[in-house]
């Protein structure tokens, strides 16, 4: 081996794996519980699944041929209020930024990351080559508005993962109109909050505004990502991107299917925020949240909270693996009525009754 890891790329070492939440299987196996009386509250997926005309669409669907995306890229620009043109479509959001990176970074560019936040910006900055800038955010986890000079790109996450607190339009806009660098505005959360920056995209050439399937829509099997950005990026991106934009067949068929059933898609996120707000009542000590998911600060050591948990069949998120979270933190996905009850129940015997 050592013969050839030399060919690796340095960069590589700085780089710890990104860390999913658990599943459930992995679970099952470590504490000897029955998988189907776990529940996982790690991963921030929408527990109510997709329209059911998913379900038909994917059932529908030739393997064997390449996928056709121009009628998702139609759904998407109707669903975003946006030319077709300027949507860019991704294996997942994570696979947008991919592309959007390879656009602007060369070795030794820098980027902006407020922390803590979702760590693929960060595995994204230095596989590109470049030095991320980790800027702290305020007391109240908000995003300090003074960009460091000759920064190609700012990653701005709101609602935040894993914090769950948001941009105020006044903030975005002065970080957008005093850098030159281009703002990536990820929003995979949007629909669980009052937030739509989308159509500030007409007003900027330096902003895109990335969004997913896999929250409110219940996608996050089919790994379908999509943001709207500025014509001479949009340009760019197709030059760059890979073949098909690296979407399946049957992702495009989810996708199209899910866009034309927005009213399911509606009635689940006010399921998903009516027991957001439900957990909240309980548990005060939650922030408050504009994601599918809450964040909270633990007396105890986090990864302990997390294990004991875990032990009842209840996964939630430690938030250790988060550059700047600390160690007393943990993340909760909003799941079913039952789900929840089953935490609530769990978090009072861990940390006592809520």
């Amino acid at each position: 081996m050592a013969r050839y890891s030399k060919n690796l790329r340095p960069c590589l070492e700085r780089l710890k794996p990104y860390v999913a939440g658990k599943g459930i299987g992995e679970i099952a196996s470590k504490y000897g519980l029955p998988p189907g009386e776990i529940v996982k509250l790690g991963s921030n997926e929408n527990p109510r699944g997709p329209s059911p005309r998913v379900f038909e669409a994917i059932g529908s669907v030739r393997p064997e041929r390449y996928p056709e995306p121009e009628g998702l890229i139609e759904a998407l620009a109707d669903y975003a209020g946006s030319a077709s043109e300027n949507v860019l479509i991704g294996a997942g959001m994570d696979g947008v930024m991919d592309t959007i990176t390879r656009l602007f970074l060369d070795p030794g560019d820098r980027t902006a990351i407020y922390t803590p936040t979702f760590s693929y910006y960060e595995i994204l900055t230095v596989t590109g080559g470049a030095e991320p800038i980790f800027i702290p955010r305020g007391e109240n986890f908000e995003v300090p508005t003074e960009v460091p000079a000759g920064v190609k790109i700012i990653f701005i996450c709101s609602p935040n993962n894993p914090t769950g607190d948001l941009i105020s339009e006044e903030d975005l806009r002065t970080i957008v109109e005093t850098t030159d660098g281009i703002v990536f505005l990820d929003e995979a959360y949007a629909e669980f909050s009052d937030q739509n920056f989308l159509p500030m995209v007409g007003e900027y050439e330096n902003l895109v505004v990335g969004r997913t399937t896999s929250k409110a829509f219940g996608l996050a099997g089919m790994r379908l990502g999509y943001a709207v950005a500025p014509d001479w990026i949009a340009r760019e991106y197709r030059r760059a991107a890979p073949p098909f934009f690296g979407v399946t067949t049957p992702s495009v068929a989810a996708g199209i299917a899910a866009l034309g059933d927005l009213e399911y898609m509606r009635r689940s996120v006010a399921a998903i925020r009516q027991e957001r707000d439900r957990l909240r009542k309980a548990i005060p000590e939650f922030r408050p949240s504009g994601g599918n998911f809450l964040y909270l600060e633990t007396e105890e050591p986090s990864g302990r909270v997390a294990e004991e948990m875990l032990r009842r069949g209840v996964i939630v998120r430690d938030c250790f693996s988060f550059r700047g979270a600390g160690d007393h933190a943990v993340r909760v996905t909003v799941g079913t009525p039952g789900e929840n009850d089953r935490f609530l129940e769990a978090y009072g015997e861990v940390c006592g009754s809520p």
